[in-house]
């Protein structure tokens, strides 16, 4: 139970709720309860520490973003191309450089539905059509929201940035993209 996010969030819900209410001996038992249940102490044995829970981010390839035959910008990118890594994305990351990239792949151009549900950062999403061109922007998506963000059009690929980068980079529709893998996937 400890660490566990949604236990965490529950019980900070409950305590919320609770402390407006004549429940002031319940409140404090839950308050020492989430204590235990949302921090768990360091082991001596285990070695572990904080940034080995980071999740690191794979470089899978290189992404270019070009207006016309100007190139705005290269980017590393992990790519998301099968039913589990599109399905995990983002979630659970803390960080994400400016010079970095998740890029989706899908089998077909259709419309697109993301979320932010269990993603901590504030991300940009860029929706693609199926020839590589930018067909909707999505700024500043709120972290660990559970609404979606629809791709406004037919997409075939999506690439998710660190928030704000979508502006210093300049991406605007009619933006095309390219990439290519370091290693035949």
């Amino acid at each position: 139970m400890a660490n566990n996010p949604m236990t965490c969030k529950f019980l900070w819900h409950i305590l919320d709720q609770s402390l407006g209410a004549r429940l002031l001996a319940p409140t404090a038992m839950l308050c020492v309860l989430m204590a235990g249940a949302c921090s768990e102490p360091p082991r001596a044995d285990s070695g572990s520490t904080p940034s080995e829970d980071v999740i690191s981010f794979r470089v899978d390839g290189r992404l270019q973003i070009l207006r016309g035959e100007e190139l705005l910008t290269e980017l590393e990118i992990e790519i998301a191309d099968d039913d589990s890594t599109r399905t995990r994305g983002m979630m659970q990351r803390t960080q994400l450089p400016t010079d970095r990239g998740m890029l989706f792949l899908f089998d077909s151009e259709e419309d697109r539905l993301f979320w932010m549900a269990n993603t901590p950062l504030s991300l940009d999403l860029i929706f693609i059509s199926a020839d590589s061109t930018v067909i909707h922007t999505a700024k500043y998506m709120r972290p660990l929201s559970p609404q979606d963000v629809p791709s406004e059009g037919p997409a075939q690929f999506v690439l998710e940035l660190i928030a704000g980068n979508a502006d210093t980079i300049g991406i605007v529709e009619g933006d095309r993209v390219s990439w290519k893998p370091l290693s035949p996937r």
